[in-house]
């Protein structure tokens, strides 16, 4: 009887140990389980972080794809514009050219025609006697009493003042122009 009560001593000590080792294990087996749930948490939240932040630099990256493109067409235009403002630059410039030549065309010319008349009339007093009429005698009858006799206009320059003056105006438009 001994024998067996020491048989089921040894059992019952040898089930507690297996019951602490299973308490032990089960104990084991709810602390991993919960590590592995919050560890799973979070994983999951850092996931959903990573998510957010993939779809805000995704936004970010069309956003910056639309600037990029505007900002393409943007360069295009002003290219197109620089090209037509060269364009445009080139025809004024051509337009300056062509009115500072005439300018000193016409301001050559006219020096020339001043000249001949000068050379041909004379200068100051002869100029003016030059141009005056000799008395003679009337061709026809006498002219109404009406009329009075031909005076030189007193504020008059005479041709050869008048195109003097065009050539200094024409000087002076030059030098606008310039």
């Amino acid at each position: 009887f001994t024998r067996v009560k020491k048989a089921i001593d040894d059992m019952i000590a040898q089930l507690t140990a297996e019951k602490e080792a299973e308490i032990k294990h089960k104990d084991f087996c709810v602390d991993e389980f919960n590590t592995n749930q919050l560890q799973t948490e979070k994983k999951e939240r850092e996931k959903q972080d990573l998510i957010a932040k993939i779809e805000d630099l995704e936004m970010s990256i069309k956003t910056l794809e639309e600037a990029i493109n505007t900002l393409r067409s943007e360069i295009a235009e002003m290219q197109v514009q620089l090209k037509r403002a060269g364009e445009d630059r080139e025809k004024q410039n051509k337009e300056f050219q062509m009115t500072v030549s005439d300018q000193r065309e016409t301001q050559k010319l006219l020096k020339a025609a001043l000249t001949v008349l000068e050379d041909f009339y004379g200068n100051g007093k002869a100029a003016a006697t030059a141009f005056a009429q000799q008395s003679q005698e009337p061709a026809g009858p006498p002219p109404p009493a009406g009329f009075e006799a031909y005076k030189k206009n007193a504020a008059s320059g005479g041709v050869t003042r008048m195109i003097a003056q065009i050539i200094s105006d024409a000087k002076a438009m030059e030098a606008e122009a310039i």
